[in-house]
């Protein structure tokens, strides 16, 4: 009987995976072999090598060594990246960063921090709540304020840790925290810090989220409703503007998550509210990250001063944390200002962004439900060819990621194109036919 490429491959899937299940005991043979420092055997509740997370990354690099796939992930980047970096001495296109509209390698920015790093040095060394501020920090956290149209605002030195912080400081239990079925794993590990009552509902569906409040609303004492300005995997957004009336018909806090959207939507780049026309002040809580778009690292939430009072005071991650470098804010402030003062930049990002999605689904591809602002997956139907395509393209002199299951269903594994305003049209027609041809030949 002739089995089909895809069955041998299901086939050593499965082979390996009961060969992880005898990864445990096969280790500890092995151990005993060799000369330990202790008198006895480790305890297996003790080690490592037995949690099911290592085992589930041994499984991992033994399906790449079965299947002859060599990791595309942890490549070493030798310089400025951007539009194109440098691997090994190559020069690829690269589609692997957030730098979307070149800001983390513009002149001013770059020295702006660099003046920065003269003034202050490397680091803050302390919270600012211990150790003090700098003005730079200030002036970065007003400037964003101001550019949101609120009250006030306050940095952090992660992205990922302002929401988990921020989210577990301001609810707790007898509170109900409902997010969007795809929300990044920053909301989720916020809400699960809390305390409170964690729901989802289906992506960008605010009906469902509606219907889910009119069932349980009258249980909890605050709501807080988590989604994002554009979705990091997928590359579509939500309808702001229905997501606010459902917050306001049920009396709840709306956060959105503008790590993606801030200098990516709306016509000069001031994120989902100037895209939908939606009042900030429909918005409770903006969330954004530093290192995206604002060339630098770190994460800010703007709102009311009641808001940014209770985090500056009490939000641990702000707290018991060192305050931002002032060489990270600089970048930032420098940023925003450069975004603010050319917005031409947002433009080309978009043209650029539709080209891509335009043309890959010209030429048959798979992009989902992307809407072409920034972020457009290619969808590959399984993990296994998602590496072998990011791999192939690399020998074209491409670098993309994969992306895999668990983070995705296998059925949805996909290649994840992230377009910058310095991408030129030629190097995007250029990916694209590359991408066809690996499609063709699929």
């Amino acid at each position: 009987m002739e089995f089909t490429a895809e069955q041998r491959q299901a086939f050593a899937a499965r082979a390996l995976q009961r060969q992880l299940e005898r990864v445990s005991g096969a280790t500890a043979s092995a151990s005993a072999s060799a000369p330990i420092p202790q008198a006895t055997e480790p305890d297996a509740r003790c080690r490592f090598d037995t949690m099911p997370k290592y085992q589930q990354v041994a499984l991992m690099r033994q399906m790449g060594q079965a299947f002859q796939v060599e990791s595309p992930f942890f490549r070493v980047h030798e310089g400025m990246a951007g539009a194109t970096t440098q691997i090994a001495g190559q020069t690829y296109l690269n589609y692997a960063n957030y730098n979307y509209l070149g800001l983390a390698s513009d002149p001013l920015v770059c020295e702006r921090a660099h003046a920065a790093l003269e003034q202050y040095g490397t680091s803050a060394s302390a919270s600012r709540m211990v150790a003090g501020e700098r003005p730079v920090q200030r002036e970065l956290e007003q400037a964003l304020a101001a550019f949101y149209e609120t009250a006030d605002c306050v940095t952090l030195v992660s992205g990922h840790a302002t929401n988990v912080t921020v989210i577990g400081a301001l609810f707790g239990p007898g509170d109900l925290i409902v997010h969007d079925a795809l929300a990044h794993n920053s909301i989720v590990q916020g809400a699960q810090l809390s305390g409170a009552r964690r729901l989802s509902f289906a992506h960008n569906d605010w009906q469902a989220l509606d219907a889910l409040l009119h069932r349980v609303r009258g249980e909890y004492q605050r709501v807080l409703i988590a989604i994002e300005g554009l979705y990091s995997m997928d590359g579509d957004l939500p309808d702001l503007a229905r997501f606010v009336e459902v917050k306001q018909r049920h009396a709840a806090f709306l956060l959105v998550d503008e790590a993606h959207s801030l200098g990516v939507l709306g016509a000069t780049g001031r994120g989902l509210r100037e895209l939908a026309q939606v009042p900030a002040s429909a918005v409770d809580i903006w969330m954004g990250t530093l290192s995206k778009t604002l060339a630098g690292c770190g994460g800010f939430i703007a709102g009311s001063q009641p808001l940014i009072d209770i985090l500056r005071h009490l939000a641990p991650g702000f707290l018991y944390s060192v305050g931002l470098a002032p060489v990270l804010a600089a970048a930032s402030l420098a940023a925003l200002e450069r975004l603010q003062a050319e917005p031409q930049r947002v433009v080309t990002l978009r043209q650029r962004s539709q080209q891509f999605l335009h043309e890959a689904r010209a030429a048959g591809l798979d992009t989902g439900t992307s809407a072409g602002y920034a972020v457009v997956p290619v969808l590959t139907g399984s993990s296994l060819k998602a590496a072998q395509w990011a791999n192939a393209l690399f020998e074209e002199g491409i670098n993309v990621q994969p992306v895999f299951y668990p983070a995705v269903e296998e059925k949805a594994a996909r290649l994840r194109f992230f377009i910058c305003a310095t991408h030129e049209p030629q190097q995007i027609s250029q990916t694209v036919a590359a991408l066809a041809r690996l499609a063709r030949g699929a």
